[in-house]
């Protein structure tokens, strides 16, 4: 094989990680920003339990059909439970879906890697931007880094549609200032 300068850039090109090539994503604060004093801790949760579920489309669908609100989540920081254990805050194990609003607060501005570890299907944006999509049934896993630019501090816009299906459920979210470094959000972040 023949060692030239064009297989030596593709060598170098195809060794760098995606996302370090990747712009990070802008997220846009809440304008205008919510006053600390109007908001409650965790985030706000509407449920839906269709007969089946497979697809954030799905999930989403049964919302808007008839969804009913269920206590806030405390945050993103739902492990993997045991079959049969409720899903987040409702009182059913099985075919959930549910819409979860509120925001999140960056307490620095700058760069952050996020992700999403799920079971089943979720899509998530934060700021205007989609963060997260992993939109399958699946067992607990993640979604995939995102790396975001954090423009100021303050509150960011969370929306999110989730499902889970069957078997176990989980829902959580990380966040560092790179791969290496990603810790689970606290629920002291999240409001609504």
């Amino acid at each position: 094989m023949t060692f030239t300068f064009k297989s030596a850039i593709l060598a170098i090109a195809f060794s760098v990680p995606v996302s370090a090539l990747a712009a990070p994503v802008q997220l846009n604060p809440a304008n205008p920003q919510p006053a600390a004093s109007s908001l409650t801790p965790g985030l706000a949760v509407l449920y839906a339990f269709p007969g089946d579920v497979r697809t954030v489309k799905d999930a989403q669908n049964a919302l808007k059909r008839k969804s009913v609100a269920g206590a806030p989540l405390a945050g993103l920081s739902y492990d993997d439970n045991s079959e049969g254990d409720p899903t987040l805050t409702s009182d059913k194990a099985t075919k959930v879906a549910a819409a979860i609003s509120g925001y999140i607060k960056f307490d620095t501005p700058g760069t952050y890697v996020l992700d999403f570890l799920n079971n089943d299907g979720l899509e998530i944006s934060i700021g205007g931007q989609v963060v997260g999509d992993y939109d399958e049934v699946h067992s607990c896993g993640y979604a995939g880094e995102i790396e975001v630019a954090v423009p100021k501090a303050g509150y960011y816009p969370l929306e999110a549609t989730y499902f889970q299906r069957k078997g176990t459920a989980c829902l959580m979210m990380e966040w560092g200032p790179d791969s290496d470094g990603l810790e689970l959000v606290p629920d002291s972040a999240f409001f609504h």
